[in-house]
């Protein structure tokens, strides 16, 4: 069932989840999806002819690849704004301009005029388009991280450092702890294992049910 503001008949449409690499956003996204009955539009990895050369060599591939998943998310963006179901978004335009490219660039894998020319790129798109309805941020210590990383064994996963998921984790919190674009839901998947545990799944569920019933 998809939720409605009561007021104008106004379809929720955008429910985002933003989180470091192995937070969770792809099972959580699915069980959403099975629960409230929204389609999911996942981050493109798989047709990403960028990400598996960018962990090989970060500094050669990092100006194309994040240009590449700023196109991408902006196209989904413009779908579900044109669309007519509620959707459920796997990681956020917002990251990839606050986390991942100036992280780059701070570690002198993004070079300092490719880093600017990115960020008025995303200036422009962000204008256009409509936050989500609701951000929920998933919040995982690097132990946890570690473990998911491991769990699902992508190859080119293989070669993320701790020191670079600890430095993607300060700037999500430091990034969710000014974010006033709209609704924001913490969940701390350190205490809730929703990948495994049904009761900590229907408990989450039951945050984000409290939340979208804020929106109305």
């Amino acid at each position: 069932m998809n939720p409605t503001f009561p007021s104008d008949k106004t379809l929720i449409k955008h429910v985002a989840l933003a989180g470091n690499i192995g937070a969770g956003k792809t099972t959580l996204s699915e069980l959403l999806a099975r629960h409230f009955g929204w389609d999911v539009h996942y981050e493109d990895t798989e047709n990403n002819p960028y990400l598996s050369d960018f962990y090989l060599d970060m500094k050669r591939w990092s100006f194309n690849l994040q240009v590449f998943f700023l196109s991408s998310r902006y196209q989904q963006m413009l779908r579900i704004q044109q669309g007519n179901r509620t959707v459920v978004q796997d990681r956020t335009i917002y990251e990839d301009a606050f986390i991942f490219a100036p992280n780059l660039a701070d570690m002198g894998l993004m070079e300092r005029r490719d880093f600017e020319n990115y960020t008025t790129l995303f200036q422009s798109i962000v204008s256009q388009i409509k936050a989500p309805d609701l951000m929920i941020y998933l919040k995982a210590s690097i132990p946890t991280l570690v473990e998911h990383i491991q769990n699902r064994g992508r190859d080119y996963e293989g070669s993320i450092s701790i020191e670079y998921l600890k430095r993607l984790n300060e700037r999500y919190d430091n990034w969710i702890n000014n974010y006033r674009e709209g609704r924001l839901l913490v969940i701390n998947v350190d205490q809730f294992d929703f990948s495994n545990d049904q009761n900590h799944a229907a408990r989450v569920l039951e945050m984000v049910q409290g939340e979208l019933h804020g929106l109305f």
